[in-house]
């Protein structure tokens, strides 16, 4: 059996707990196929995912509400093999990295990270994942009877609804104390669609020169086209923008269906967290910037310029 453990967020399932769906089922029969959800108040969130998967199971625990990578580890190992698993799918988000790794060790199980394709090779999985700043594509194997499989954010299309539905299991497991303590959390605020599920994305850079600048242009924009704002590392290095709209390498890795790049000359360590994008749009006043090298459209010009006109054009 292939167990999904998902994700879930405001009482739904994240967009890429859909996209690691699609992912299991290319290695498995649906009916071989079960999603966990592990967490509190999980009602509305197992029902969406009695749509899309005929095995739902359920650990809805109060100690489970805020994630735990100690005790996600311990919950998710013990009913993998509760269940006989022999592949366990799950994003590639922040929680997933930090968790998956731990599971395997449990469960003494290959890891396979950060894929971006999926197939079986007889006993054996096979997925390709991105390393050098992703100008490399490996292709990696399960060597171990037993796979975790963590699934890179946009690299799979999103599960569609399944007209059956699906049965919900709950599951009783013994969990001990954990060792960290969250003594606080403080969400970013954002008045636009989150930046790793957004279809568009309208990211500034240094061109865009002043954090009014970055308002007026950038922002403005996104707000025209209802799309998530991103920035470059040295936006955010200056204090520009907030860390969790950087792009990048050391950010978030994005691939909207359409990226606008507004004064960003394109740093690799930028176009590492971008250019997988399904297309993309550059606008600098440099003609030998990098940006264009990936760009499917490019505006040669100054963003405080180019950009006001486009708004012209939109209202």
């Amino acid at each position: 059996m292939i167990v999904i453990v998902g994700e879930v967020i405001n009482g739904k399932l994240t967009r890429a707990t859909l996209e690691s769906i699609s992912a299991a089922l290319l290695l498995s029969p649906r009916a071989d196929v079960a999603l966990l959800l592990l967490g509190a108040v999980l009602l509305s969130a197992a029902n969406e995912a009695a749509r899309l998967v005929p095995q739902v199971l359920v650990v809805d625990r109060s100690e489970l509400a805020t994630f735990d990578p100690v005790l996600w580890s311990v919950a998710v190992s013990e009913i993998a093999t509760q269940a006989e698993a022999t592949c366990l799918v799950l994003p590639a988000t922040r929680a997933g990295r930090e968790y998956s790794p731990r599971v395997a060790v449990r469960l003494g199980a290959s890891l396979l990270e950060d894929v971006v394709s999926l197939k079986l090779s007889g006993d054996r999985v096979q997925g390709e994942r991105y390393s050098h700043l992703a100008r490399v594509r490996e292709c990696i194997e399960s060597q171990r009877p037993i796979a975790v499989i963590t699934t890179k954010p946009g690299a799979f299309p999103m599960a569609d609804v399944n007209q059956a539905s699906g049965e919900q299991f709950d599951v009783s497991l013994m969990l001990s104390g954990s060792r960290v303590r969250i003594t606080g959390r403080v969400q970013e605020r954002t008045s636009g669609p989150a930046l790793s599920e957004a279809k568009i994305v309208v990211s500034g850079g240094r061109g865009v020169g002043s954090p009014d600048g970055f308002k007026n242009c950038v922002e403005s924009l996104a707000g025209r086209l209802g799309a998530a704002v991103g920035a470059t590392r040295a936006v955010v290095d200056a204090g520009w923008r907030p860390y969790a709209e950087q792009v990048g390498q050391t950010g978030k890795t994005v691939q909207p269906l359409l990226y606008v790049a507004v004064g960003i000359s394109g740093a690799v360590q930028h176009l590492s967290g971008m250019n997988k994008s399904r297309f993309i749009v550059a606008i600098n006043p440099d003609a030998d910037a990098p940006i264009f090298r990936v760009a499917d459209f490019g505006i040669l010009g100054d963003a405080l310029r180019v950009v006001p006109a486009i708004l012209d054009k939109l209202n």
